[in-house]
């Protein structure tokens, strides 16, 4: 039997500190794991086909494969599945929504990224896009480290005072609205920008040194969020190389391998430093890998069984 978990189900079943751990070793595993695809369509008008396969991590007994349609006008945006099997017999273990498992993982790889590269005394956080996965690097970072103040940007006003208004309550902290992503990271140590933007948003001048930035807007061709500029200064950690080349925050921006510092395994293992001085501005700009899939799918799925969530449905039937 397949075990069937919606996105209300997967919001009971994950827990952040659970994730963050789960993807944390998943970091630690990757070194020497077969080569994924991440493969994109691009569809009539705005969207986007995307599937990203085999997802997998050394030591757990099972695989995934998402396939995700992107329409960036509709809400979600994100739409799809994440299919978890057993890594011995192709068994379909669980169907997952792809929606949630994408905005938990991305959000909370993302969060532990910020925190190995921000400076320690770093806690005023801005937020440029305040949809679903800023919304989850947000619960991340705030287990990594505390939060002190938030100033959220995003076309949509009424969205941007909403995510404010939810996070400054949980965290207890002063909370702001800014019209524009310059008057917003002004005074950040942080900046998280989840956005759809396809033309660079903030350039070097914009960002005071020391300054960290997590961008996860340029994850395929054609997006951009940060100029060239700003990331020819910056030290630029990817998750992995020859895609952010390919397709992601170095394609861009026109850069190649030689301005990547390192990935985020490799700073978490501690073969490559993170921030190497107080005052430099540094970048993390991850595309997505299909592991952190897995990393997440397996998690809710063992929960899912503890609990007894979930529908299950016989595709065999």
């Amino acid at each position: 039997m397949t075990l069937l978990l919606t996105r209300s189900d997967l919001e009971t079943l994950l827990d952040p500190p659970e994730c963050l751990d789960a993807l944390r070793r998943g970091f630690g595993a990757a070194e020497g794991a077969p080569t994924a695809r991440r493969v994109i369509g691009r569809l009539p008008g705005q969207g986007t086909a995307t599937a990203l396969l085999p997802g997998l991590v050394a030591g757990l007994p099972a695989y995934t494969v998402k396939v995700n349609a992107k329409f960036p006008g509709s809400r979600p945006a994100l739409r799809g599945v994440v299919c978890l099997h057993d890594l011995g017999t192709g068994e379909l273990l669980a169907q997952l929504d792809s929606a949630t498992v994408t905005a938990w993982r991305t959000g909370l790889a993302a969060a532990l990224g910020t925190h190995a590269l921000a400076r320690r005394d770093a806690r005023s956080v801005a937020v440029i896009g305040a949809g679903a996965q800023a919304e989850l690097v947000m619960l991340g970072l705030s287990e990594l480290r505390e939060v002190a103040a938030l100033t959220v940007c995003d076309l949509d006003a009424g969205r941007a005072a909403a995510f404010a208004d939810r996070h400054g309550a949980r965290l207890g902290i002063a909370a702001e609205v800014a019209a524009d992503p310059r008057d917003a990271v002004r005074d950040a140590g942080i900046v998280v920008m989840a956005t759809w933007a396809r033309r660079p948003i903030l350039h070097a001048a914009d960002v005071p040194r020391g300054t960290h930035l997590t961008s996860l807007g340029a994850d395929e061709p054609g997006k951009a969020e940060l100029g060239a500029d700003l990331l020819e200064g910056a030290r630029v950690v990817v998750d992995d190389v020859p895609l952010a080349v390919e397709m992601g925050v170095l394609a861009e921006a026109g850069l190649d391998v030689k301005h990547a510092a390192g990935t985020l395994r490799d700073v978490l293992c501690g073969q490559v430093p993170g921030r190497v001085r107080g005052d430099e501005i540094t970048v993390y700009a991850p595309v997505g890998l299909p592991w952190q899939d897995l990393a997440v799918s397996w998690a809710a799925y063992r929960a899912a069984r503890a609990a007894g969530t979930g529908t299950e449905f016989d595709f065999l039937a």
